[in-house]
């Protein structure tokens, strides 16, 4: 009896010990290398070696699968020749099984052996290592590499061989560990959904990895939109669309809108009569910074923090202005609207009783698609319009006058107002009366 312990609590211990290594490759693979070079330059020296052993998985590797295949060939041969022998002479005397005593009793041993194995020698291991893999990394990182330079021999005959498969197969290693934003957009919402980030933290670090994809026309100022300064306006006119607008800052032009002069502040204003001296709009204003409408949000930015600006001017392939972008507009795209003190901007979208909603023409493609979720216009590289007042005149052909409609997708348009030559507001209205979907938040 106890030789059958002795090789039971054998058998045990080798399980144990494929558990081991079974959760050292775990945690190892699992790790997060960013994670474990923190801990490495907190002096976690574990955490440096474990690093150095994820930057050579070959030899790791090598040197965990012979650890485990040893483990399994001698729990094996413990299991199948001696100790299915013991127990099959213990049975042997059991009336109507003792017949066959050695088969049943090799029967218990390998699924004995086979349940730990799978339970306390892979599974279980594997859970723990993923729910702690940098701290079990640095934990075993040491003693594995020990265990490396004993079995260097086997772990350099292993590696070569894989190494030399891999030409063979043509297959290049990766040498790519950058994390992609796909990766930092999942981490970001398991955090979410976690409770470690708020919604709207989540929400912000999604709109930043998106500002490569942003381009100025999408958060700008449209031309129609921008209250101008004529060079040669008279002070009663500026003041007046001072304290009209609520502004700080007015583009100046002289002669036509493309031909800018640059920004005034309202400040220096302000600092030239406090001075008491005249108000000279020309000397007073700043020059322009003229970017090209598809610029990225990202590189707008960089741009702006290069020159020390805070405002720019958008122009299209053919040079003409399309619109001003500030950074608040950046910053806009990134937390969400802020309005300003004073702000009086009306809103974009005004659902009416009836189910029609009533629509600033200035509204941009995309969020109104984004309102309308049954309106899908066509891919914006075709688009020779980026405004709902766009959208109308491609539709009719021609600047609309007041009453004009036409039917889209289910829906009826009709132009409600203009602003001289330029569409101002637009009643969307669906055929069957159903009202249009709402904007979600």
């Amino acid at each position: 009896m106890s030789a059958i312990l002795f090789e039971v609590i054998l058998i045990a211990v080798l399980l144990l010990a494929n558990g081991v290594f079974a959760m050292s490759e775990m945690a190892l693979v699992s790790s997060r290398k960013a994670r474990l070079k923190t801990r490495a330059e907190d002096g976690d020296q574990g955490a440096a070696v474990a690093l150095s052993l994820a930057e050579s998985p070959s030899r790791f590797l090598s040197t965990v699968q012979i650890g485990i295949t040893l483990i399994g060939i001698f729990a094996g041969a413990v299991g199948g020749a001696t100790l299915s022998d013991k127990v099959g002479a213990m049975i042997a005397p059991i009336p109507l099984i003792g017949a066959y005593s050695q088969q049943i009793a090799f029967g218990l041993v390998v699924g004995s052996i086979t349940y730990g194995s799978l339970v306390f020698g892979e599974l279980v291991p594997k859970r723990l290592a993923l729910q702690h893999p940098e701290f079990i990394s640095a934990l075993v990182s040491r003693p594995m590499l020990g265990l490396s330079k004993i079995a260097s021999p086997l772990v350099y005959v292993l590696s070569a061989s894989t190494e030399l498969i891999f030409a063979l197969m043509r297959i290049q290693p990766r040498t790519d560990s950058a994390v992609t934003e796909e990766e930092v957009a999942g981490m970001v919402r398991e955090g979410f959904e976690a409770g470690v980030l708020h919604e709207k933290e989540s929400e912000i670090v999604h709109n930043v990895l998106g500002l490569d994809r942003l381009t100025v026309r999408h958060i700008m100022t449209p031309r129609p939109r921008i209250v101008w300064i004529d060079v040669n306006d008279t002070h009663e006119a500026v003041w007046h669309k001072i304290v009209v607008s609520h502004h700080s800052q007015f583009p100046v032009y002289e002669g036509n809108l493309d031909h800018i002069v640059g920004i005034l502040s309202v400040k220096s204003i302000y600092a030239n009569i406090a001075a008491g001296l005249p108000v000279k709009i020309r000397e007073l204003t700043t020059p322009a910074l003229i970017i090209p409408q598809m610029q990225s949000a990202i590189d707008l930015l960089e741009t702006l923090k290069r020159q020390h600006r805070h405002v720019a001017f958008a122009t299209d392939e053919y040079g003409s202005v399309t619109g001003l972008v500030t950074l608040n507009d950046i910053t806009e795209a990134i937390v969400g609207e802020m309005p300003s003190p004073g702000d009086r901007r009306t809103q974009s979208f005004v659902k009416r009783d009836d189910g029609s909603v009533l629509v600033d023409a200035m509204i941009g493609i995309e969020e109104l698609e984004e309102y309308f979720k049954e309106i899908d216009l066509s891919e914006e590289e075709e688009r020779r319009y980026s405004t709902l007042a766009g959208f109308v005149c491609e539709q009719l052909g021609r600047i609309p006058g007041e009453g004009e409609s036409f039917e889209f997708e289910g829906y009826r348009f009709e132009v409600l107002d203009m602003d001289r030559q330029r569409v101002d507001k637009v009643l969307i209205s669906k055929l069957n009366s159903a009202p249009p979907a709402e904007a979600q938040s």
